[in-house]
């Protein structure tokens, strides 16, 4: 058995909040880190953001932002997003610390004095003149196109002409397919070895280094006019952060002597299956071992995009269905691995199967029997029968199933595997019906098949661990489990009889409350988040012609009431009077007033607004500012202009 074992995602860009597709790789990836560790494996979970480049520099540059601003605003977006979710990570690399810079500072410098067995230098200059996606950040060529625009962003490449450092890439493409044959450097699925494989048949040129046009990078050790290429910047984050080029101990325990994993989506495949293995080629130092590549998804059927307005954030899905829940939802709809289509109107039905139905009504149903025939302990169990016996087997013998599938990267059949135990043991009770070995006074029977349902329920709370946390350490609680108990290992749940006859237990609340379809769609909901996240950037400039400006209504407002938004820095919430009216708006100015310097003020808002739901609390209305650097000011009036007066 592996000892250590690192996981990582892709690093992810910034120039814009994350969505649900990000999210569900994030979450495999928590899963995937929960279950090693259970195992006992000592494990490393690796998460970040990707934030050079021109696209971050581009999009600052449009919100009036620096793309430092940007970044942070955005890594917020981020860290916030896991944290509603439960995610275990060890590490949150960003390529603009300072640690990753010296990483990639030192590793360019070795690849620049290398030379290949040819004795040629791994880095050479050259110039190079080609169509570029600034969406993808990438070099295309002619045959990429489709109908002349870019298929993934569906854009017009520019063409541009540089003088770049190069990477020899052709010096390792036969070293790097035979590690790939052998599997020493495995590539999953096996349609995506296969199409790794193909790649590398297409004589595939040395690739750019470098960009002499764009500012915002990591200058070049040896030319400082050139800054590293986003793509080289960024796939070195899997050893900077583990102690390349800082901690040599560190850096051999995860990276030289650990089991190494990168989950990948599919339109990153070239680059972490031939680029960077090429790069570490070059540098002699150790592949990964493997690289799982997953697919994409659709949203009903259609492409996730902010222009069909259908882009999901993964805390709409929290707030809808709980942490848990939402963690579920979005592993089971289809196999991890695969392309799929989320089909939102499929939530509500599964999460009250699976969730509310099958695992809450066991938990419910069998600790609650506990409380009404036991005393609210643990029963002692007698002789067991045949039926006792075939459910034993089948609990003891899932976590061997489970791990398999979960060392397979098999997610979903891992979690088909702890729910097809969860319906067992809830069939097993309907068969055993202890209402009605109450009824005919047959309490040892009635305690053995209360035990066996218990000591399942315990087996099922351990396997399910790593993919319901949160509901999974209340079902242990409930079960009389405290301190280091609380947190499962695999070990435990092969084995049976760990449950203590005596123990008390805890009648259980609804774990996982019923839902009703409401009609409330998670796009809509994440159409007003989007609203939001405009409103906390509160700079984005207002590009409008002279008849749209003429048809925005603002007034003068006087502000009655203020108090900041729990968890948010940026924002108070304002109780403002128009006139006669009374609204509430929700603004981002908390970093440059206080609530008492807000009440009285004249301030003038847009009141024609559709009002948006920003942290939980309807705002109708935004407020005028003027922002100079980091100073903001609000437009404010006189005392004695009256309040509802038109701006004009």
């Amino acid at each position: 058995m592996t000892t250590r074992f690192m996981v990582t995602t892709p690093i992810y860009y910034v120039n814009d909040r994350p969505h649900i597709g990000q999210a569900r790789t994030t979450i495999a990836a928590d899963v995937l880190a929960r279950f090693h560790r259970m195992a006992g494996e000592e494990t490393f979970f690796l998460t970040g953001t990707d934030e050079h480049g021109s696209k971050v520099e581009e999009k600052a540059k449009k919100l009036g932002m620096t793309p430092r601003e940007l970044c942070d605003l955005n890594v917020g977006y981020f860290k916030r997003a896991w944290e509603s979710l439960n995610i275990s990570y060890d590490y949150f690399v960003r390529t603009t610390d300072v640690r990753h810079e010296k990483a990639i500072v030192r590793l360019l410098d070795r690849l620049y004095k290398a030379r290949t067995k040819n004795g040629e230098e791994v880095i050479y200059q050259g110039e190079y003149s080609g169509l570029y996606c600034l969406g993808c950040e990438k070099f295309i060529t002619e045959k990429d196109l489709v109908n002349g625009l870019c298929p993934d962003h569906q854009q017009e490449p520019k063409r541009i002409t540089e003088k770049n450092y190069f990477f020899r890439l052709s010096s390792y493409l036969k070293q790097l397919e035979d590690l790939i044959r052998r599997d020493e450097l495995m590539i999953t699925p096996e349609e995506k070895k296969r199409e790794t494989l193909g790649l590398l048949k297409q004589e595939l040129e040395d690739f750019s280094i470098s960009r002499e046009k764009v500012s915002w990078g990591i200058p070049l050790p040896f030319d400082p006019s050139q800054n590293a290429y986003v793509w080289v910047d960024a796939l070195p984050n899997y050893i900077s952060a583990v102690g390349y080029g800082d901690d040599p101990e560190q850096f051999k325990k995860w990276w030289k002597e650990g089991k190494v994993i990168h989950l990948i989506g599919k339109d990153i495949l070239k680059f972490h299956t031939i680029f960077w293995p090429s790069m570490l080629l070059a540098l002699g130092e150790a592949l990964p071992n493997q690289i799982f590549v997953h697919g994409f998804f659709t949203i009903n059927g259609q492409k996730m995009s902010k222009t069909l307005g259908n882009v999901i954030y993964p805390e709409t899905y929290v707030e809808l269905y709980g942490s848990d829940g939402a963690r579920y939802l979005l592993l089971t709809q289809f196999p991890f691995g695969q392309d799929g289509d989320i089909q939102e109107e499929r939530f509500v039905e599964k999460y009250n199967a699976d969730l509310a139905n099958d695992l809450g009504n066991l938990v419910s149903r069998t600790l609650k029997m506990v409380g009404s025939y036991c005393d609210g302990t643990i029963p002692q169990a007698s002789v067991y029968e045949s039926s006792d016996e075939n459910l034993i087997r089948e609990a003891t013998g899932c976590s061997d199933l489970v791990w398999w599938h979960i060392q397979e990267i098999s997610i979903n059949q891992a979690i088909d595997q702890i729910m097809k135990l969860v319906r067992s043991t809830n069939r097993y009770i309907e068969n055993q019906a202890p209402w009605t070995l109450v009824k005919n006074n047959n309490m040892e029977r009635l305690q053995t098949v209360l035990y066996v349902s218990c000591e399942t329920l315990r087996i099922i709370s351990a396997l399910f661990y790593p993919v319901l946390p949160q509901k999974c350490t209340r079902i242990r609680e409930l079960l009389g489990f405290s301190g280091e108990d609380m947190i499962p290992t695999l070990n435990e749940a092969n084995q049976w009889g760990r449950l203590k006859s005596g123990t008390k237990v805890s009648i259980p609340e609804s774990l996982f409350p019923r839902l009703e379809k409401t009609g409330k769609s998670a796009i809509k909901v994440g159409y007003e988040k989007s609203k939001e996240a405009v409103v906390e950037e509160s700079n984005i400039p207002l590009e409008v012609s002279y008849d749209e400006f003429s048809k925005i209504d603002f007034r003068v407002a006087e502000v009655k009431s203020a108090e900041k938004v729990k968890g948010a820095d940026k924002l108070l919430k304002l109780k403002i009077e128009i006139g006669t009216e009374e609204r509430e708006i929700v603004a981002g100015v908390a970093e440059h007033y206080t609530p008492e310097e807000m009440v009285g003020k004249k301030i003038v808002v847009v009141a024609n607004l559709q009002p948006a739901k920003i942290r939980g609390i309807e705002s109708n209305g935004m407020l005028l500012a003027a922002r100079d650097g980091n100073i903001l000011s609000l437009v404010c009036l006189d005392k004695d202009v009256k309040g509802g007066s038109k701006i004009s």
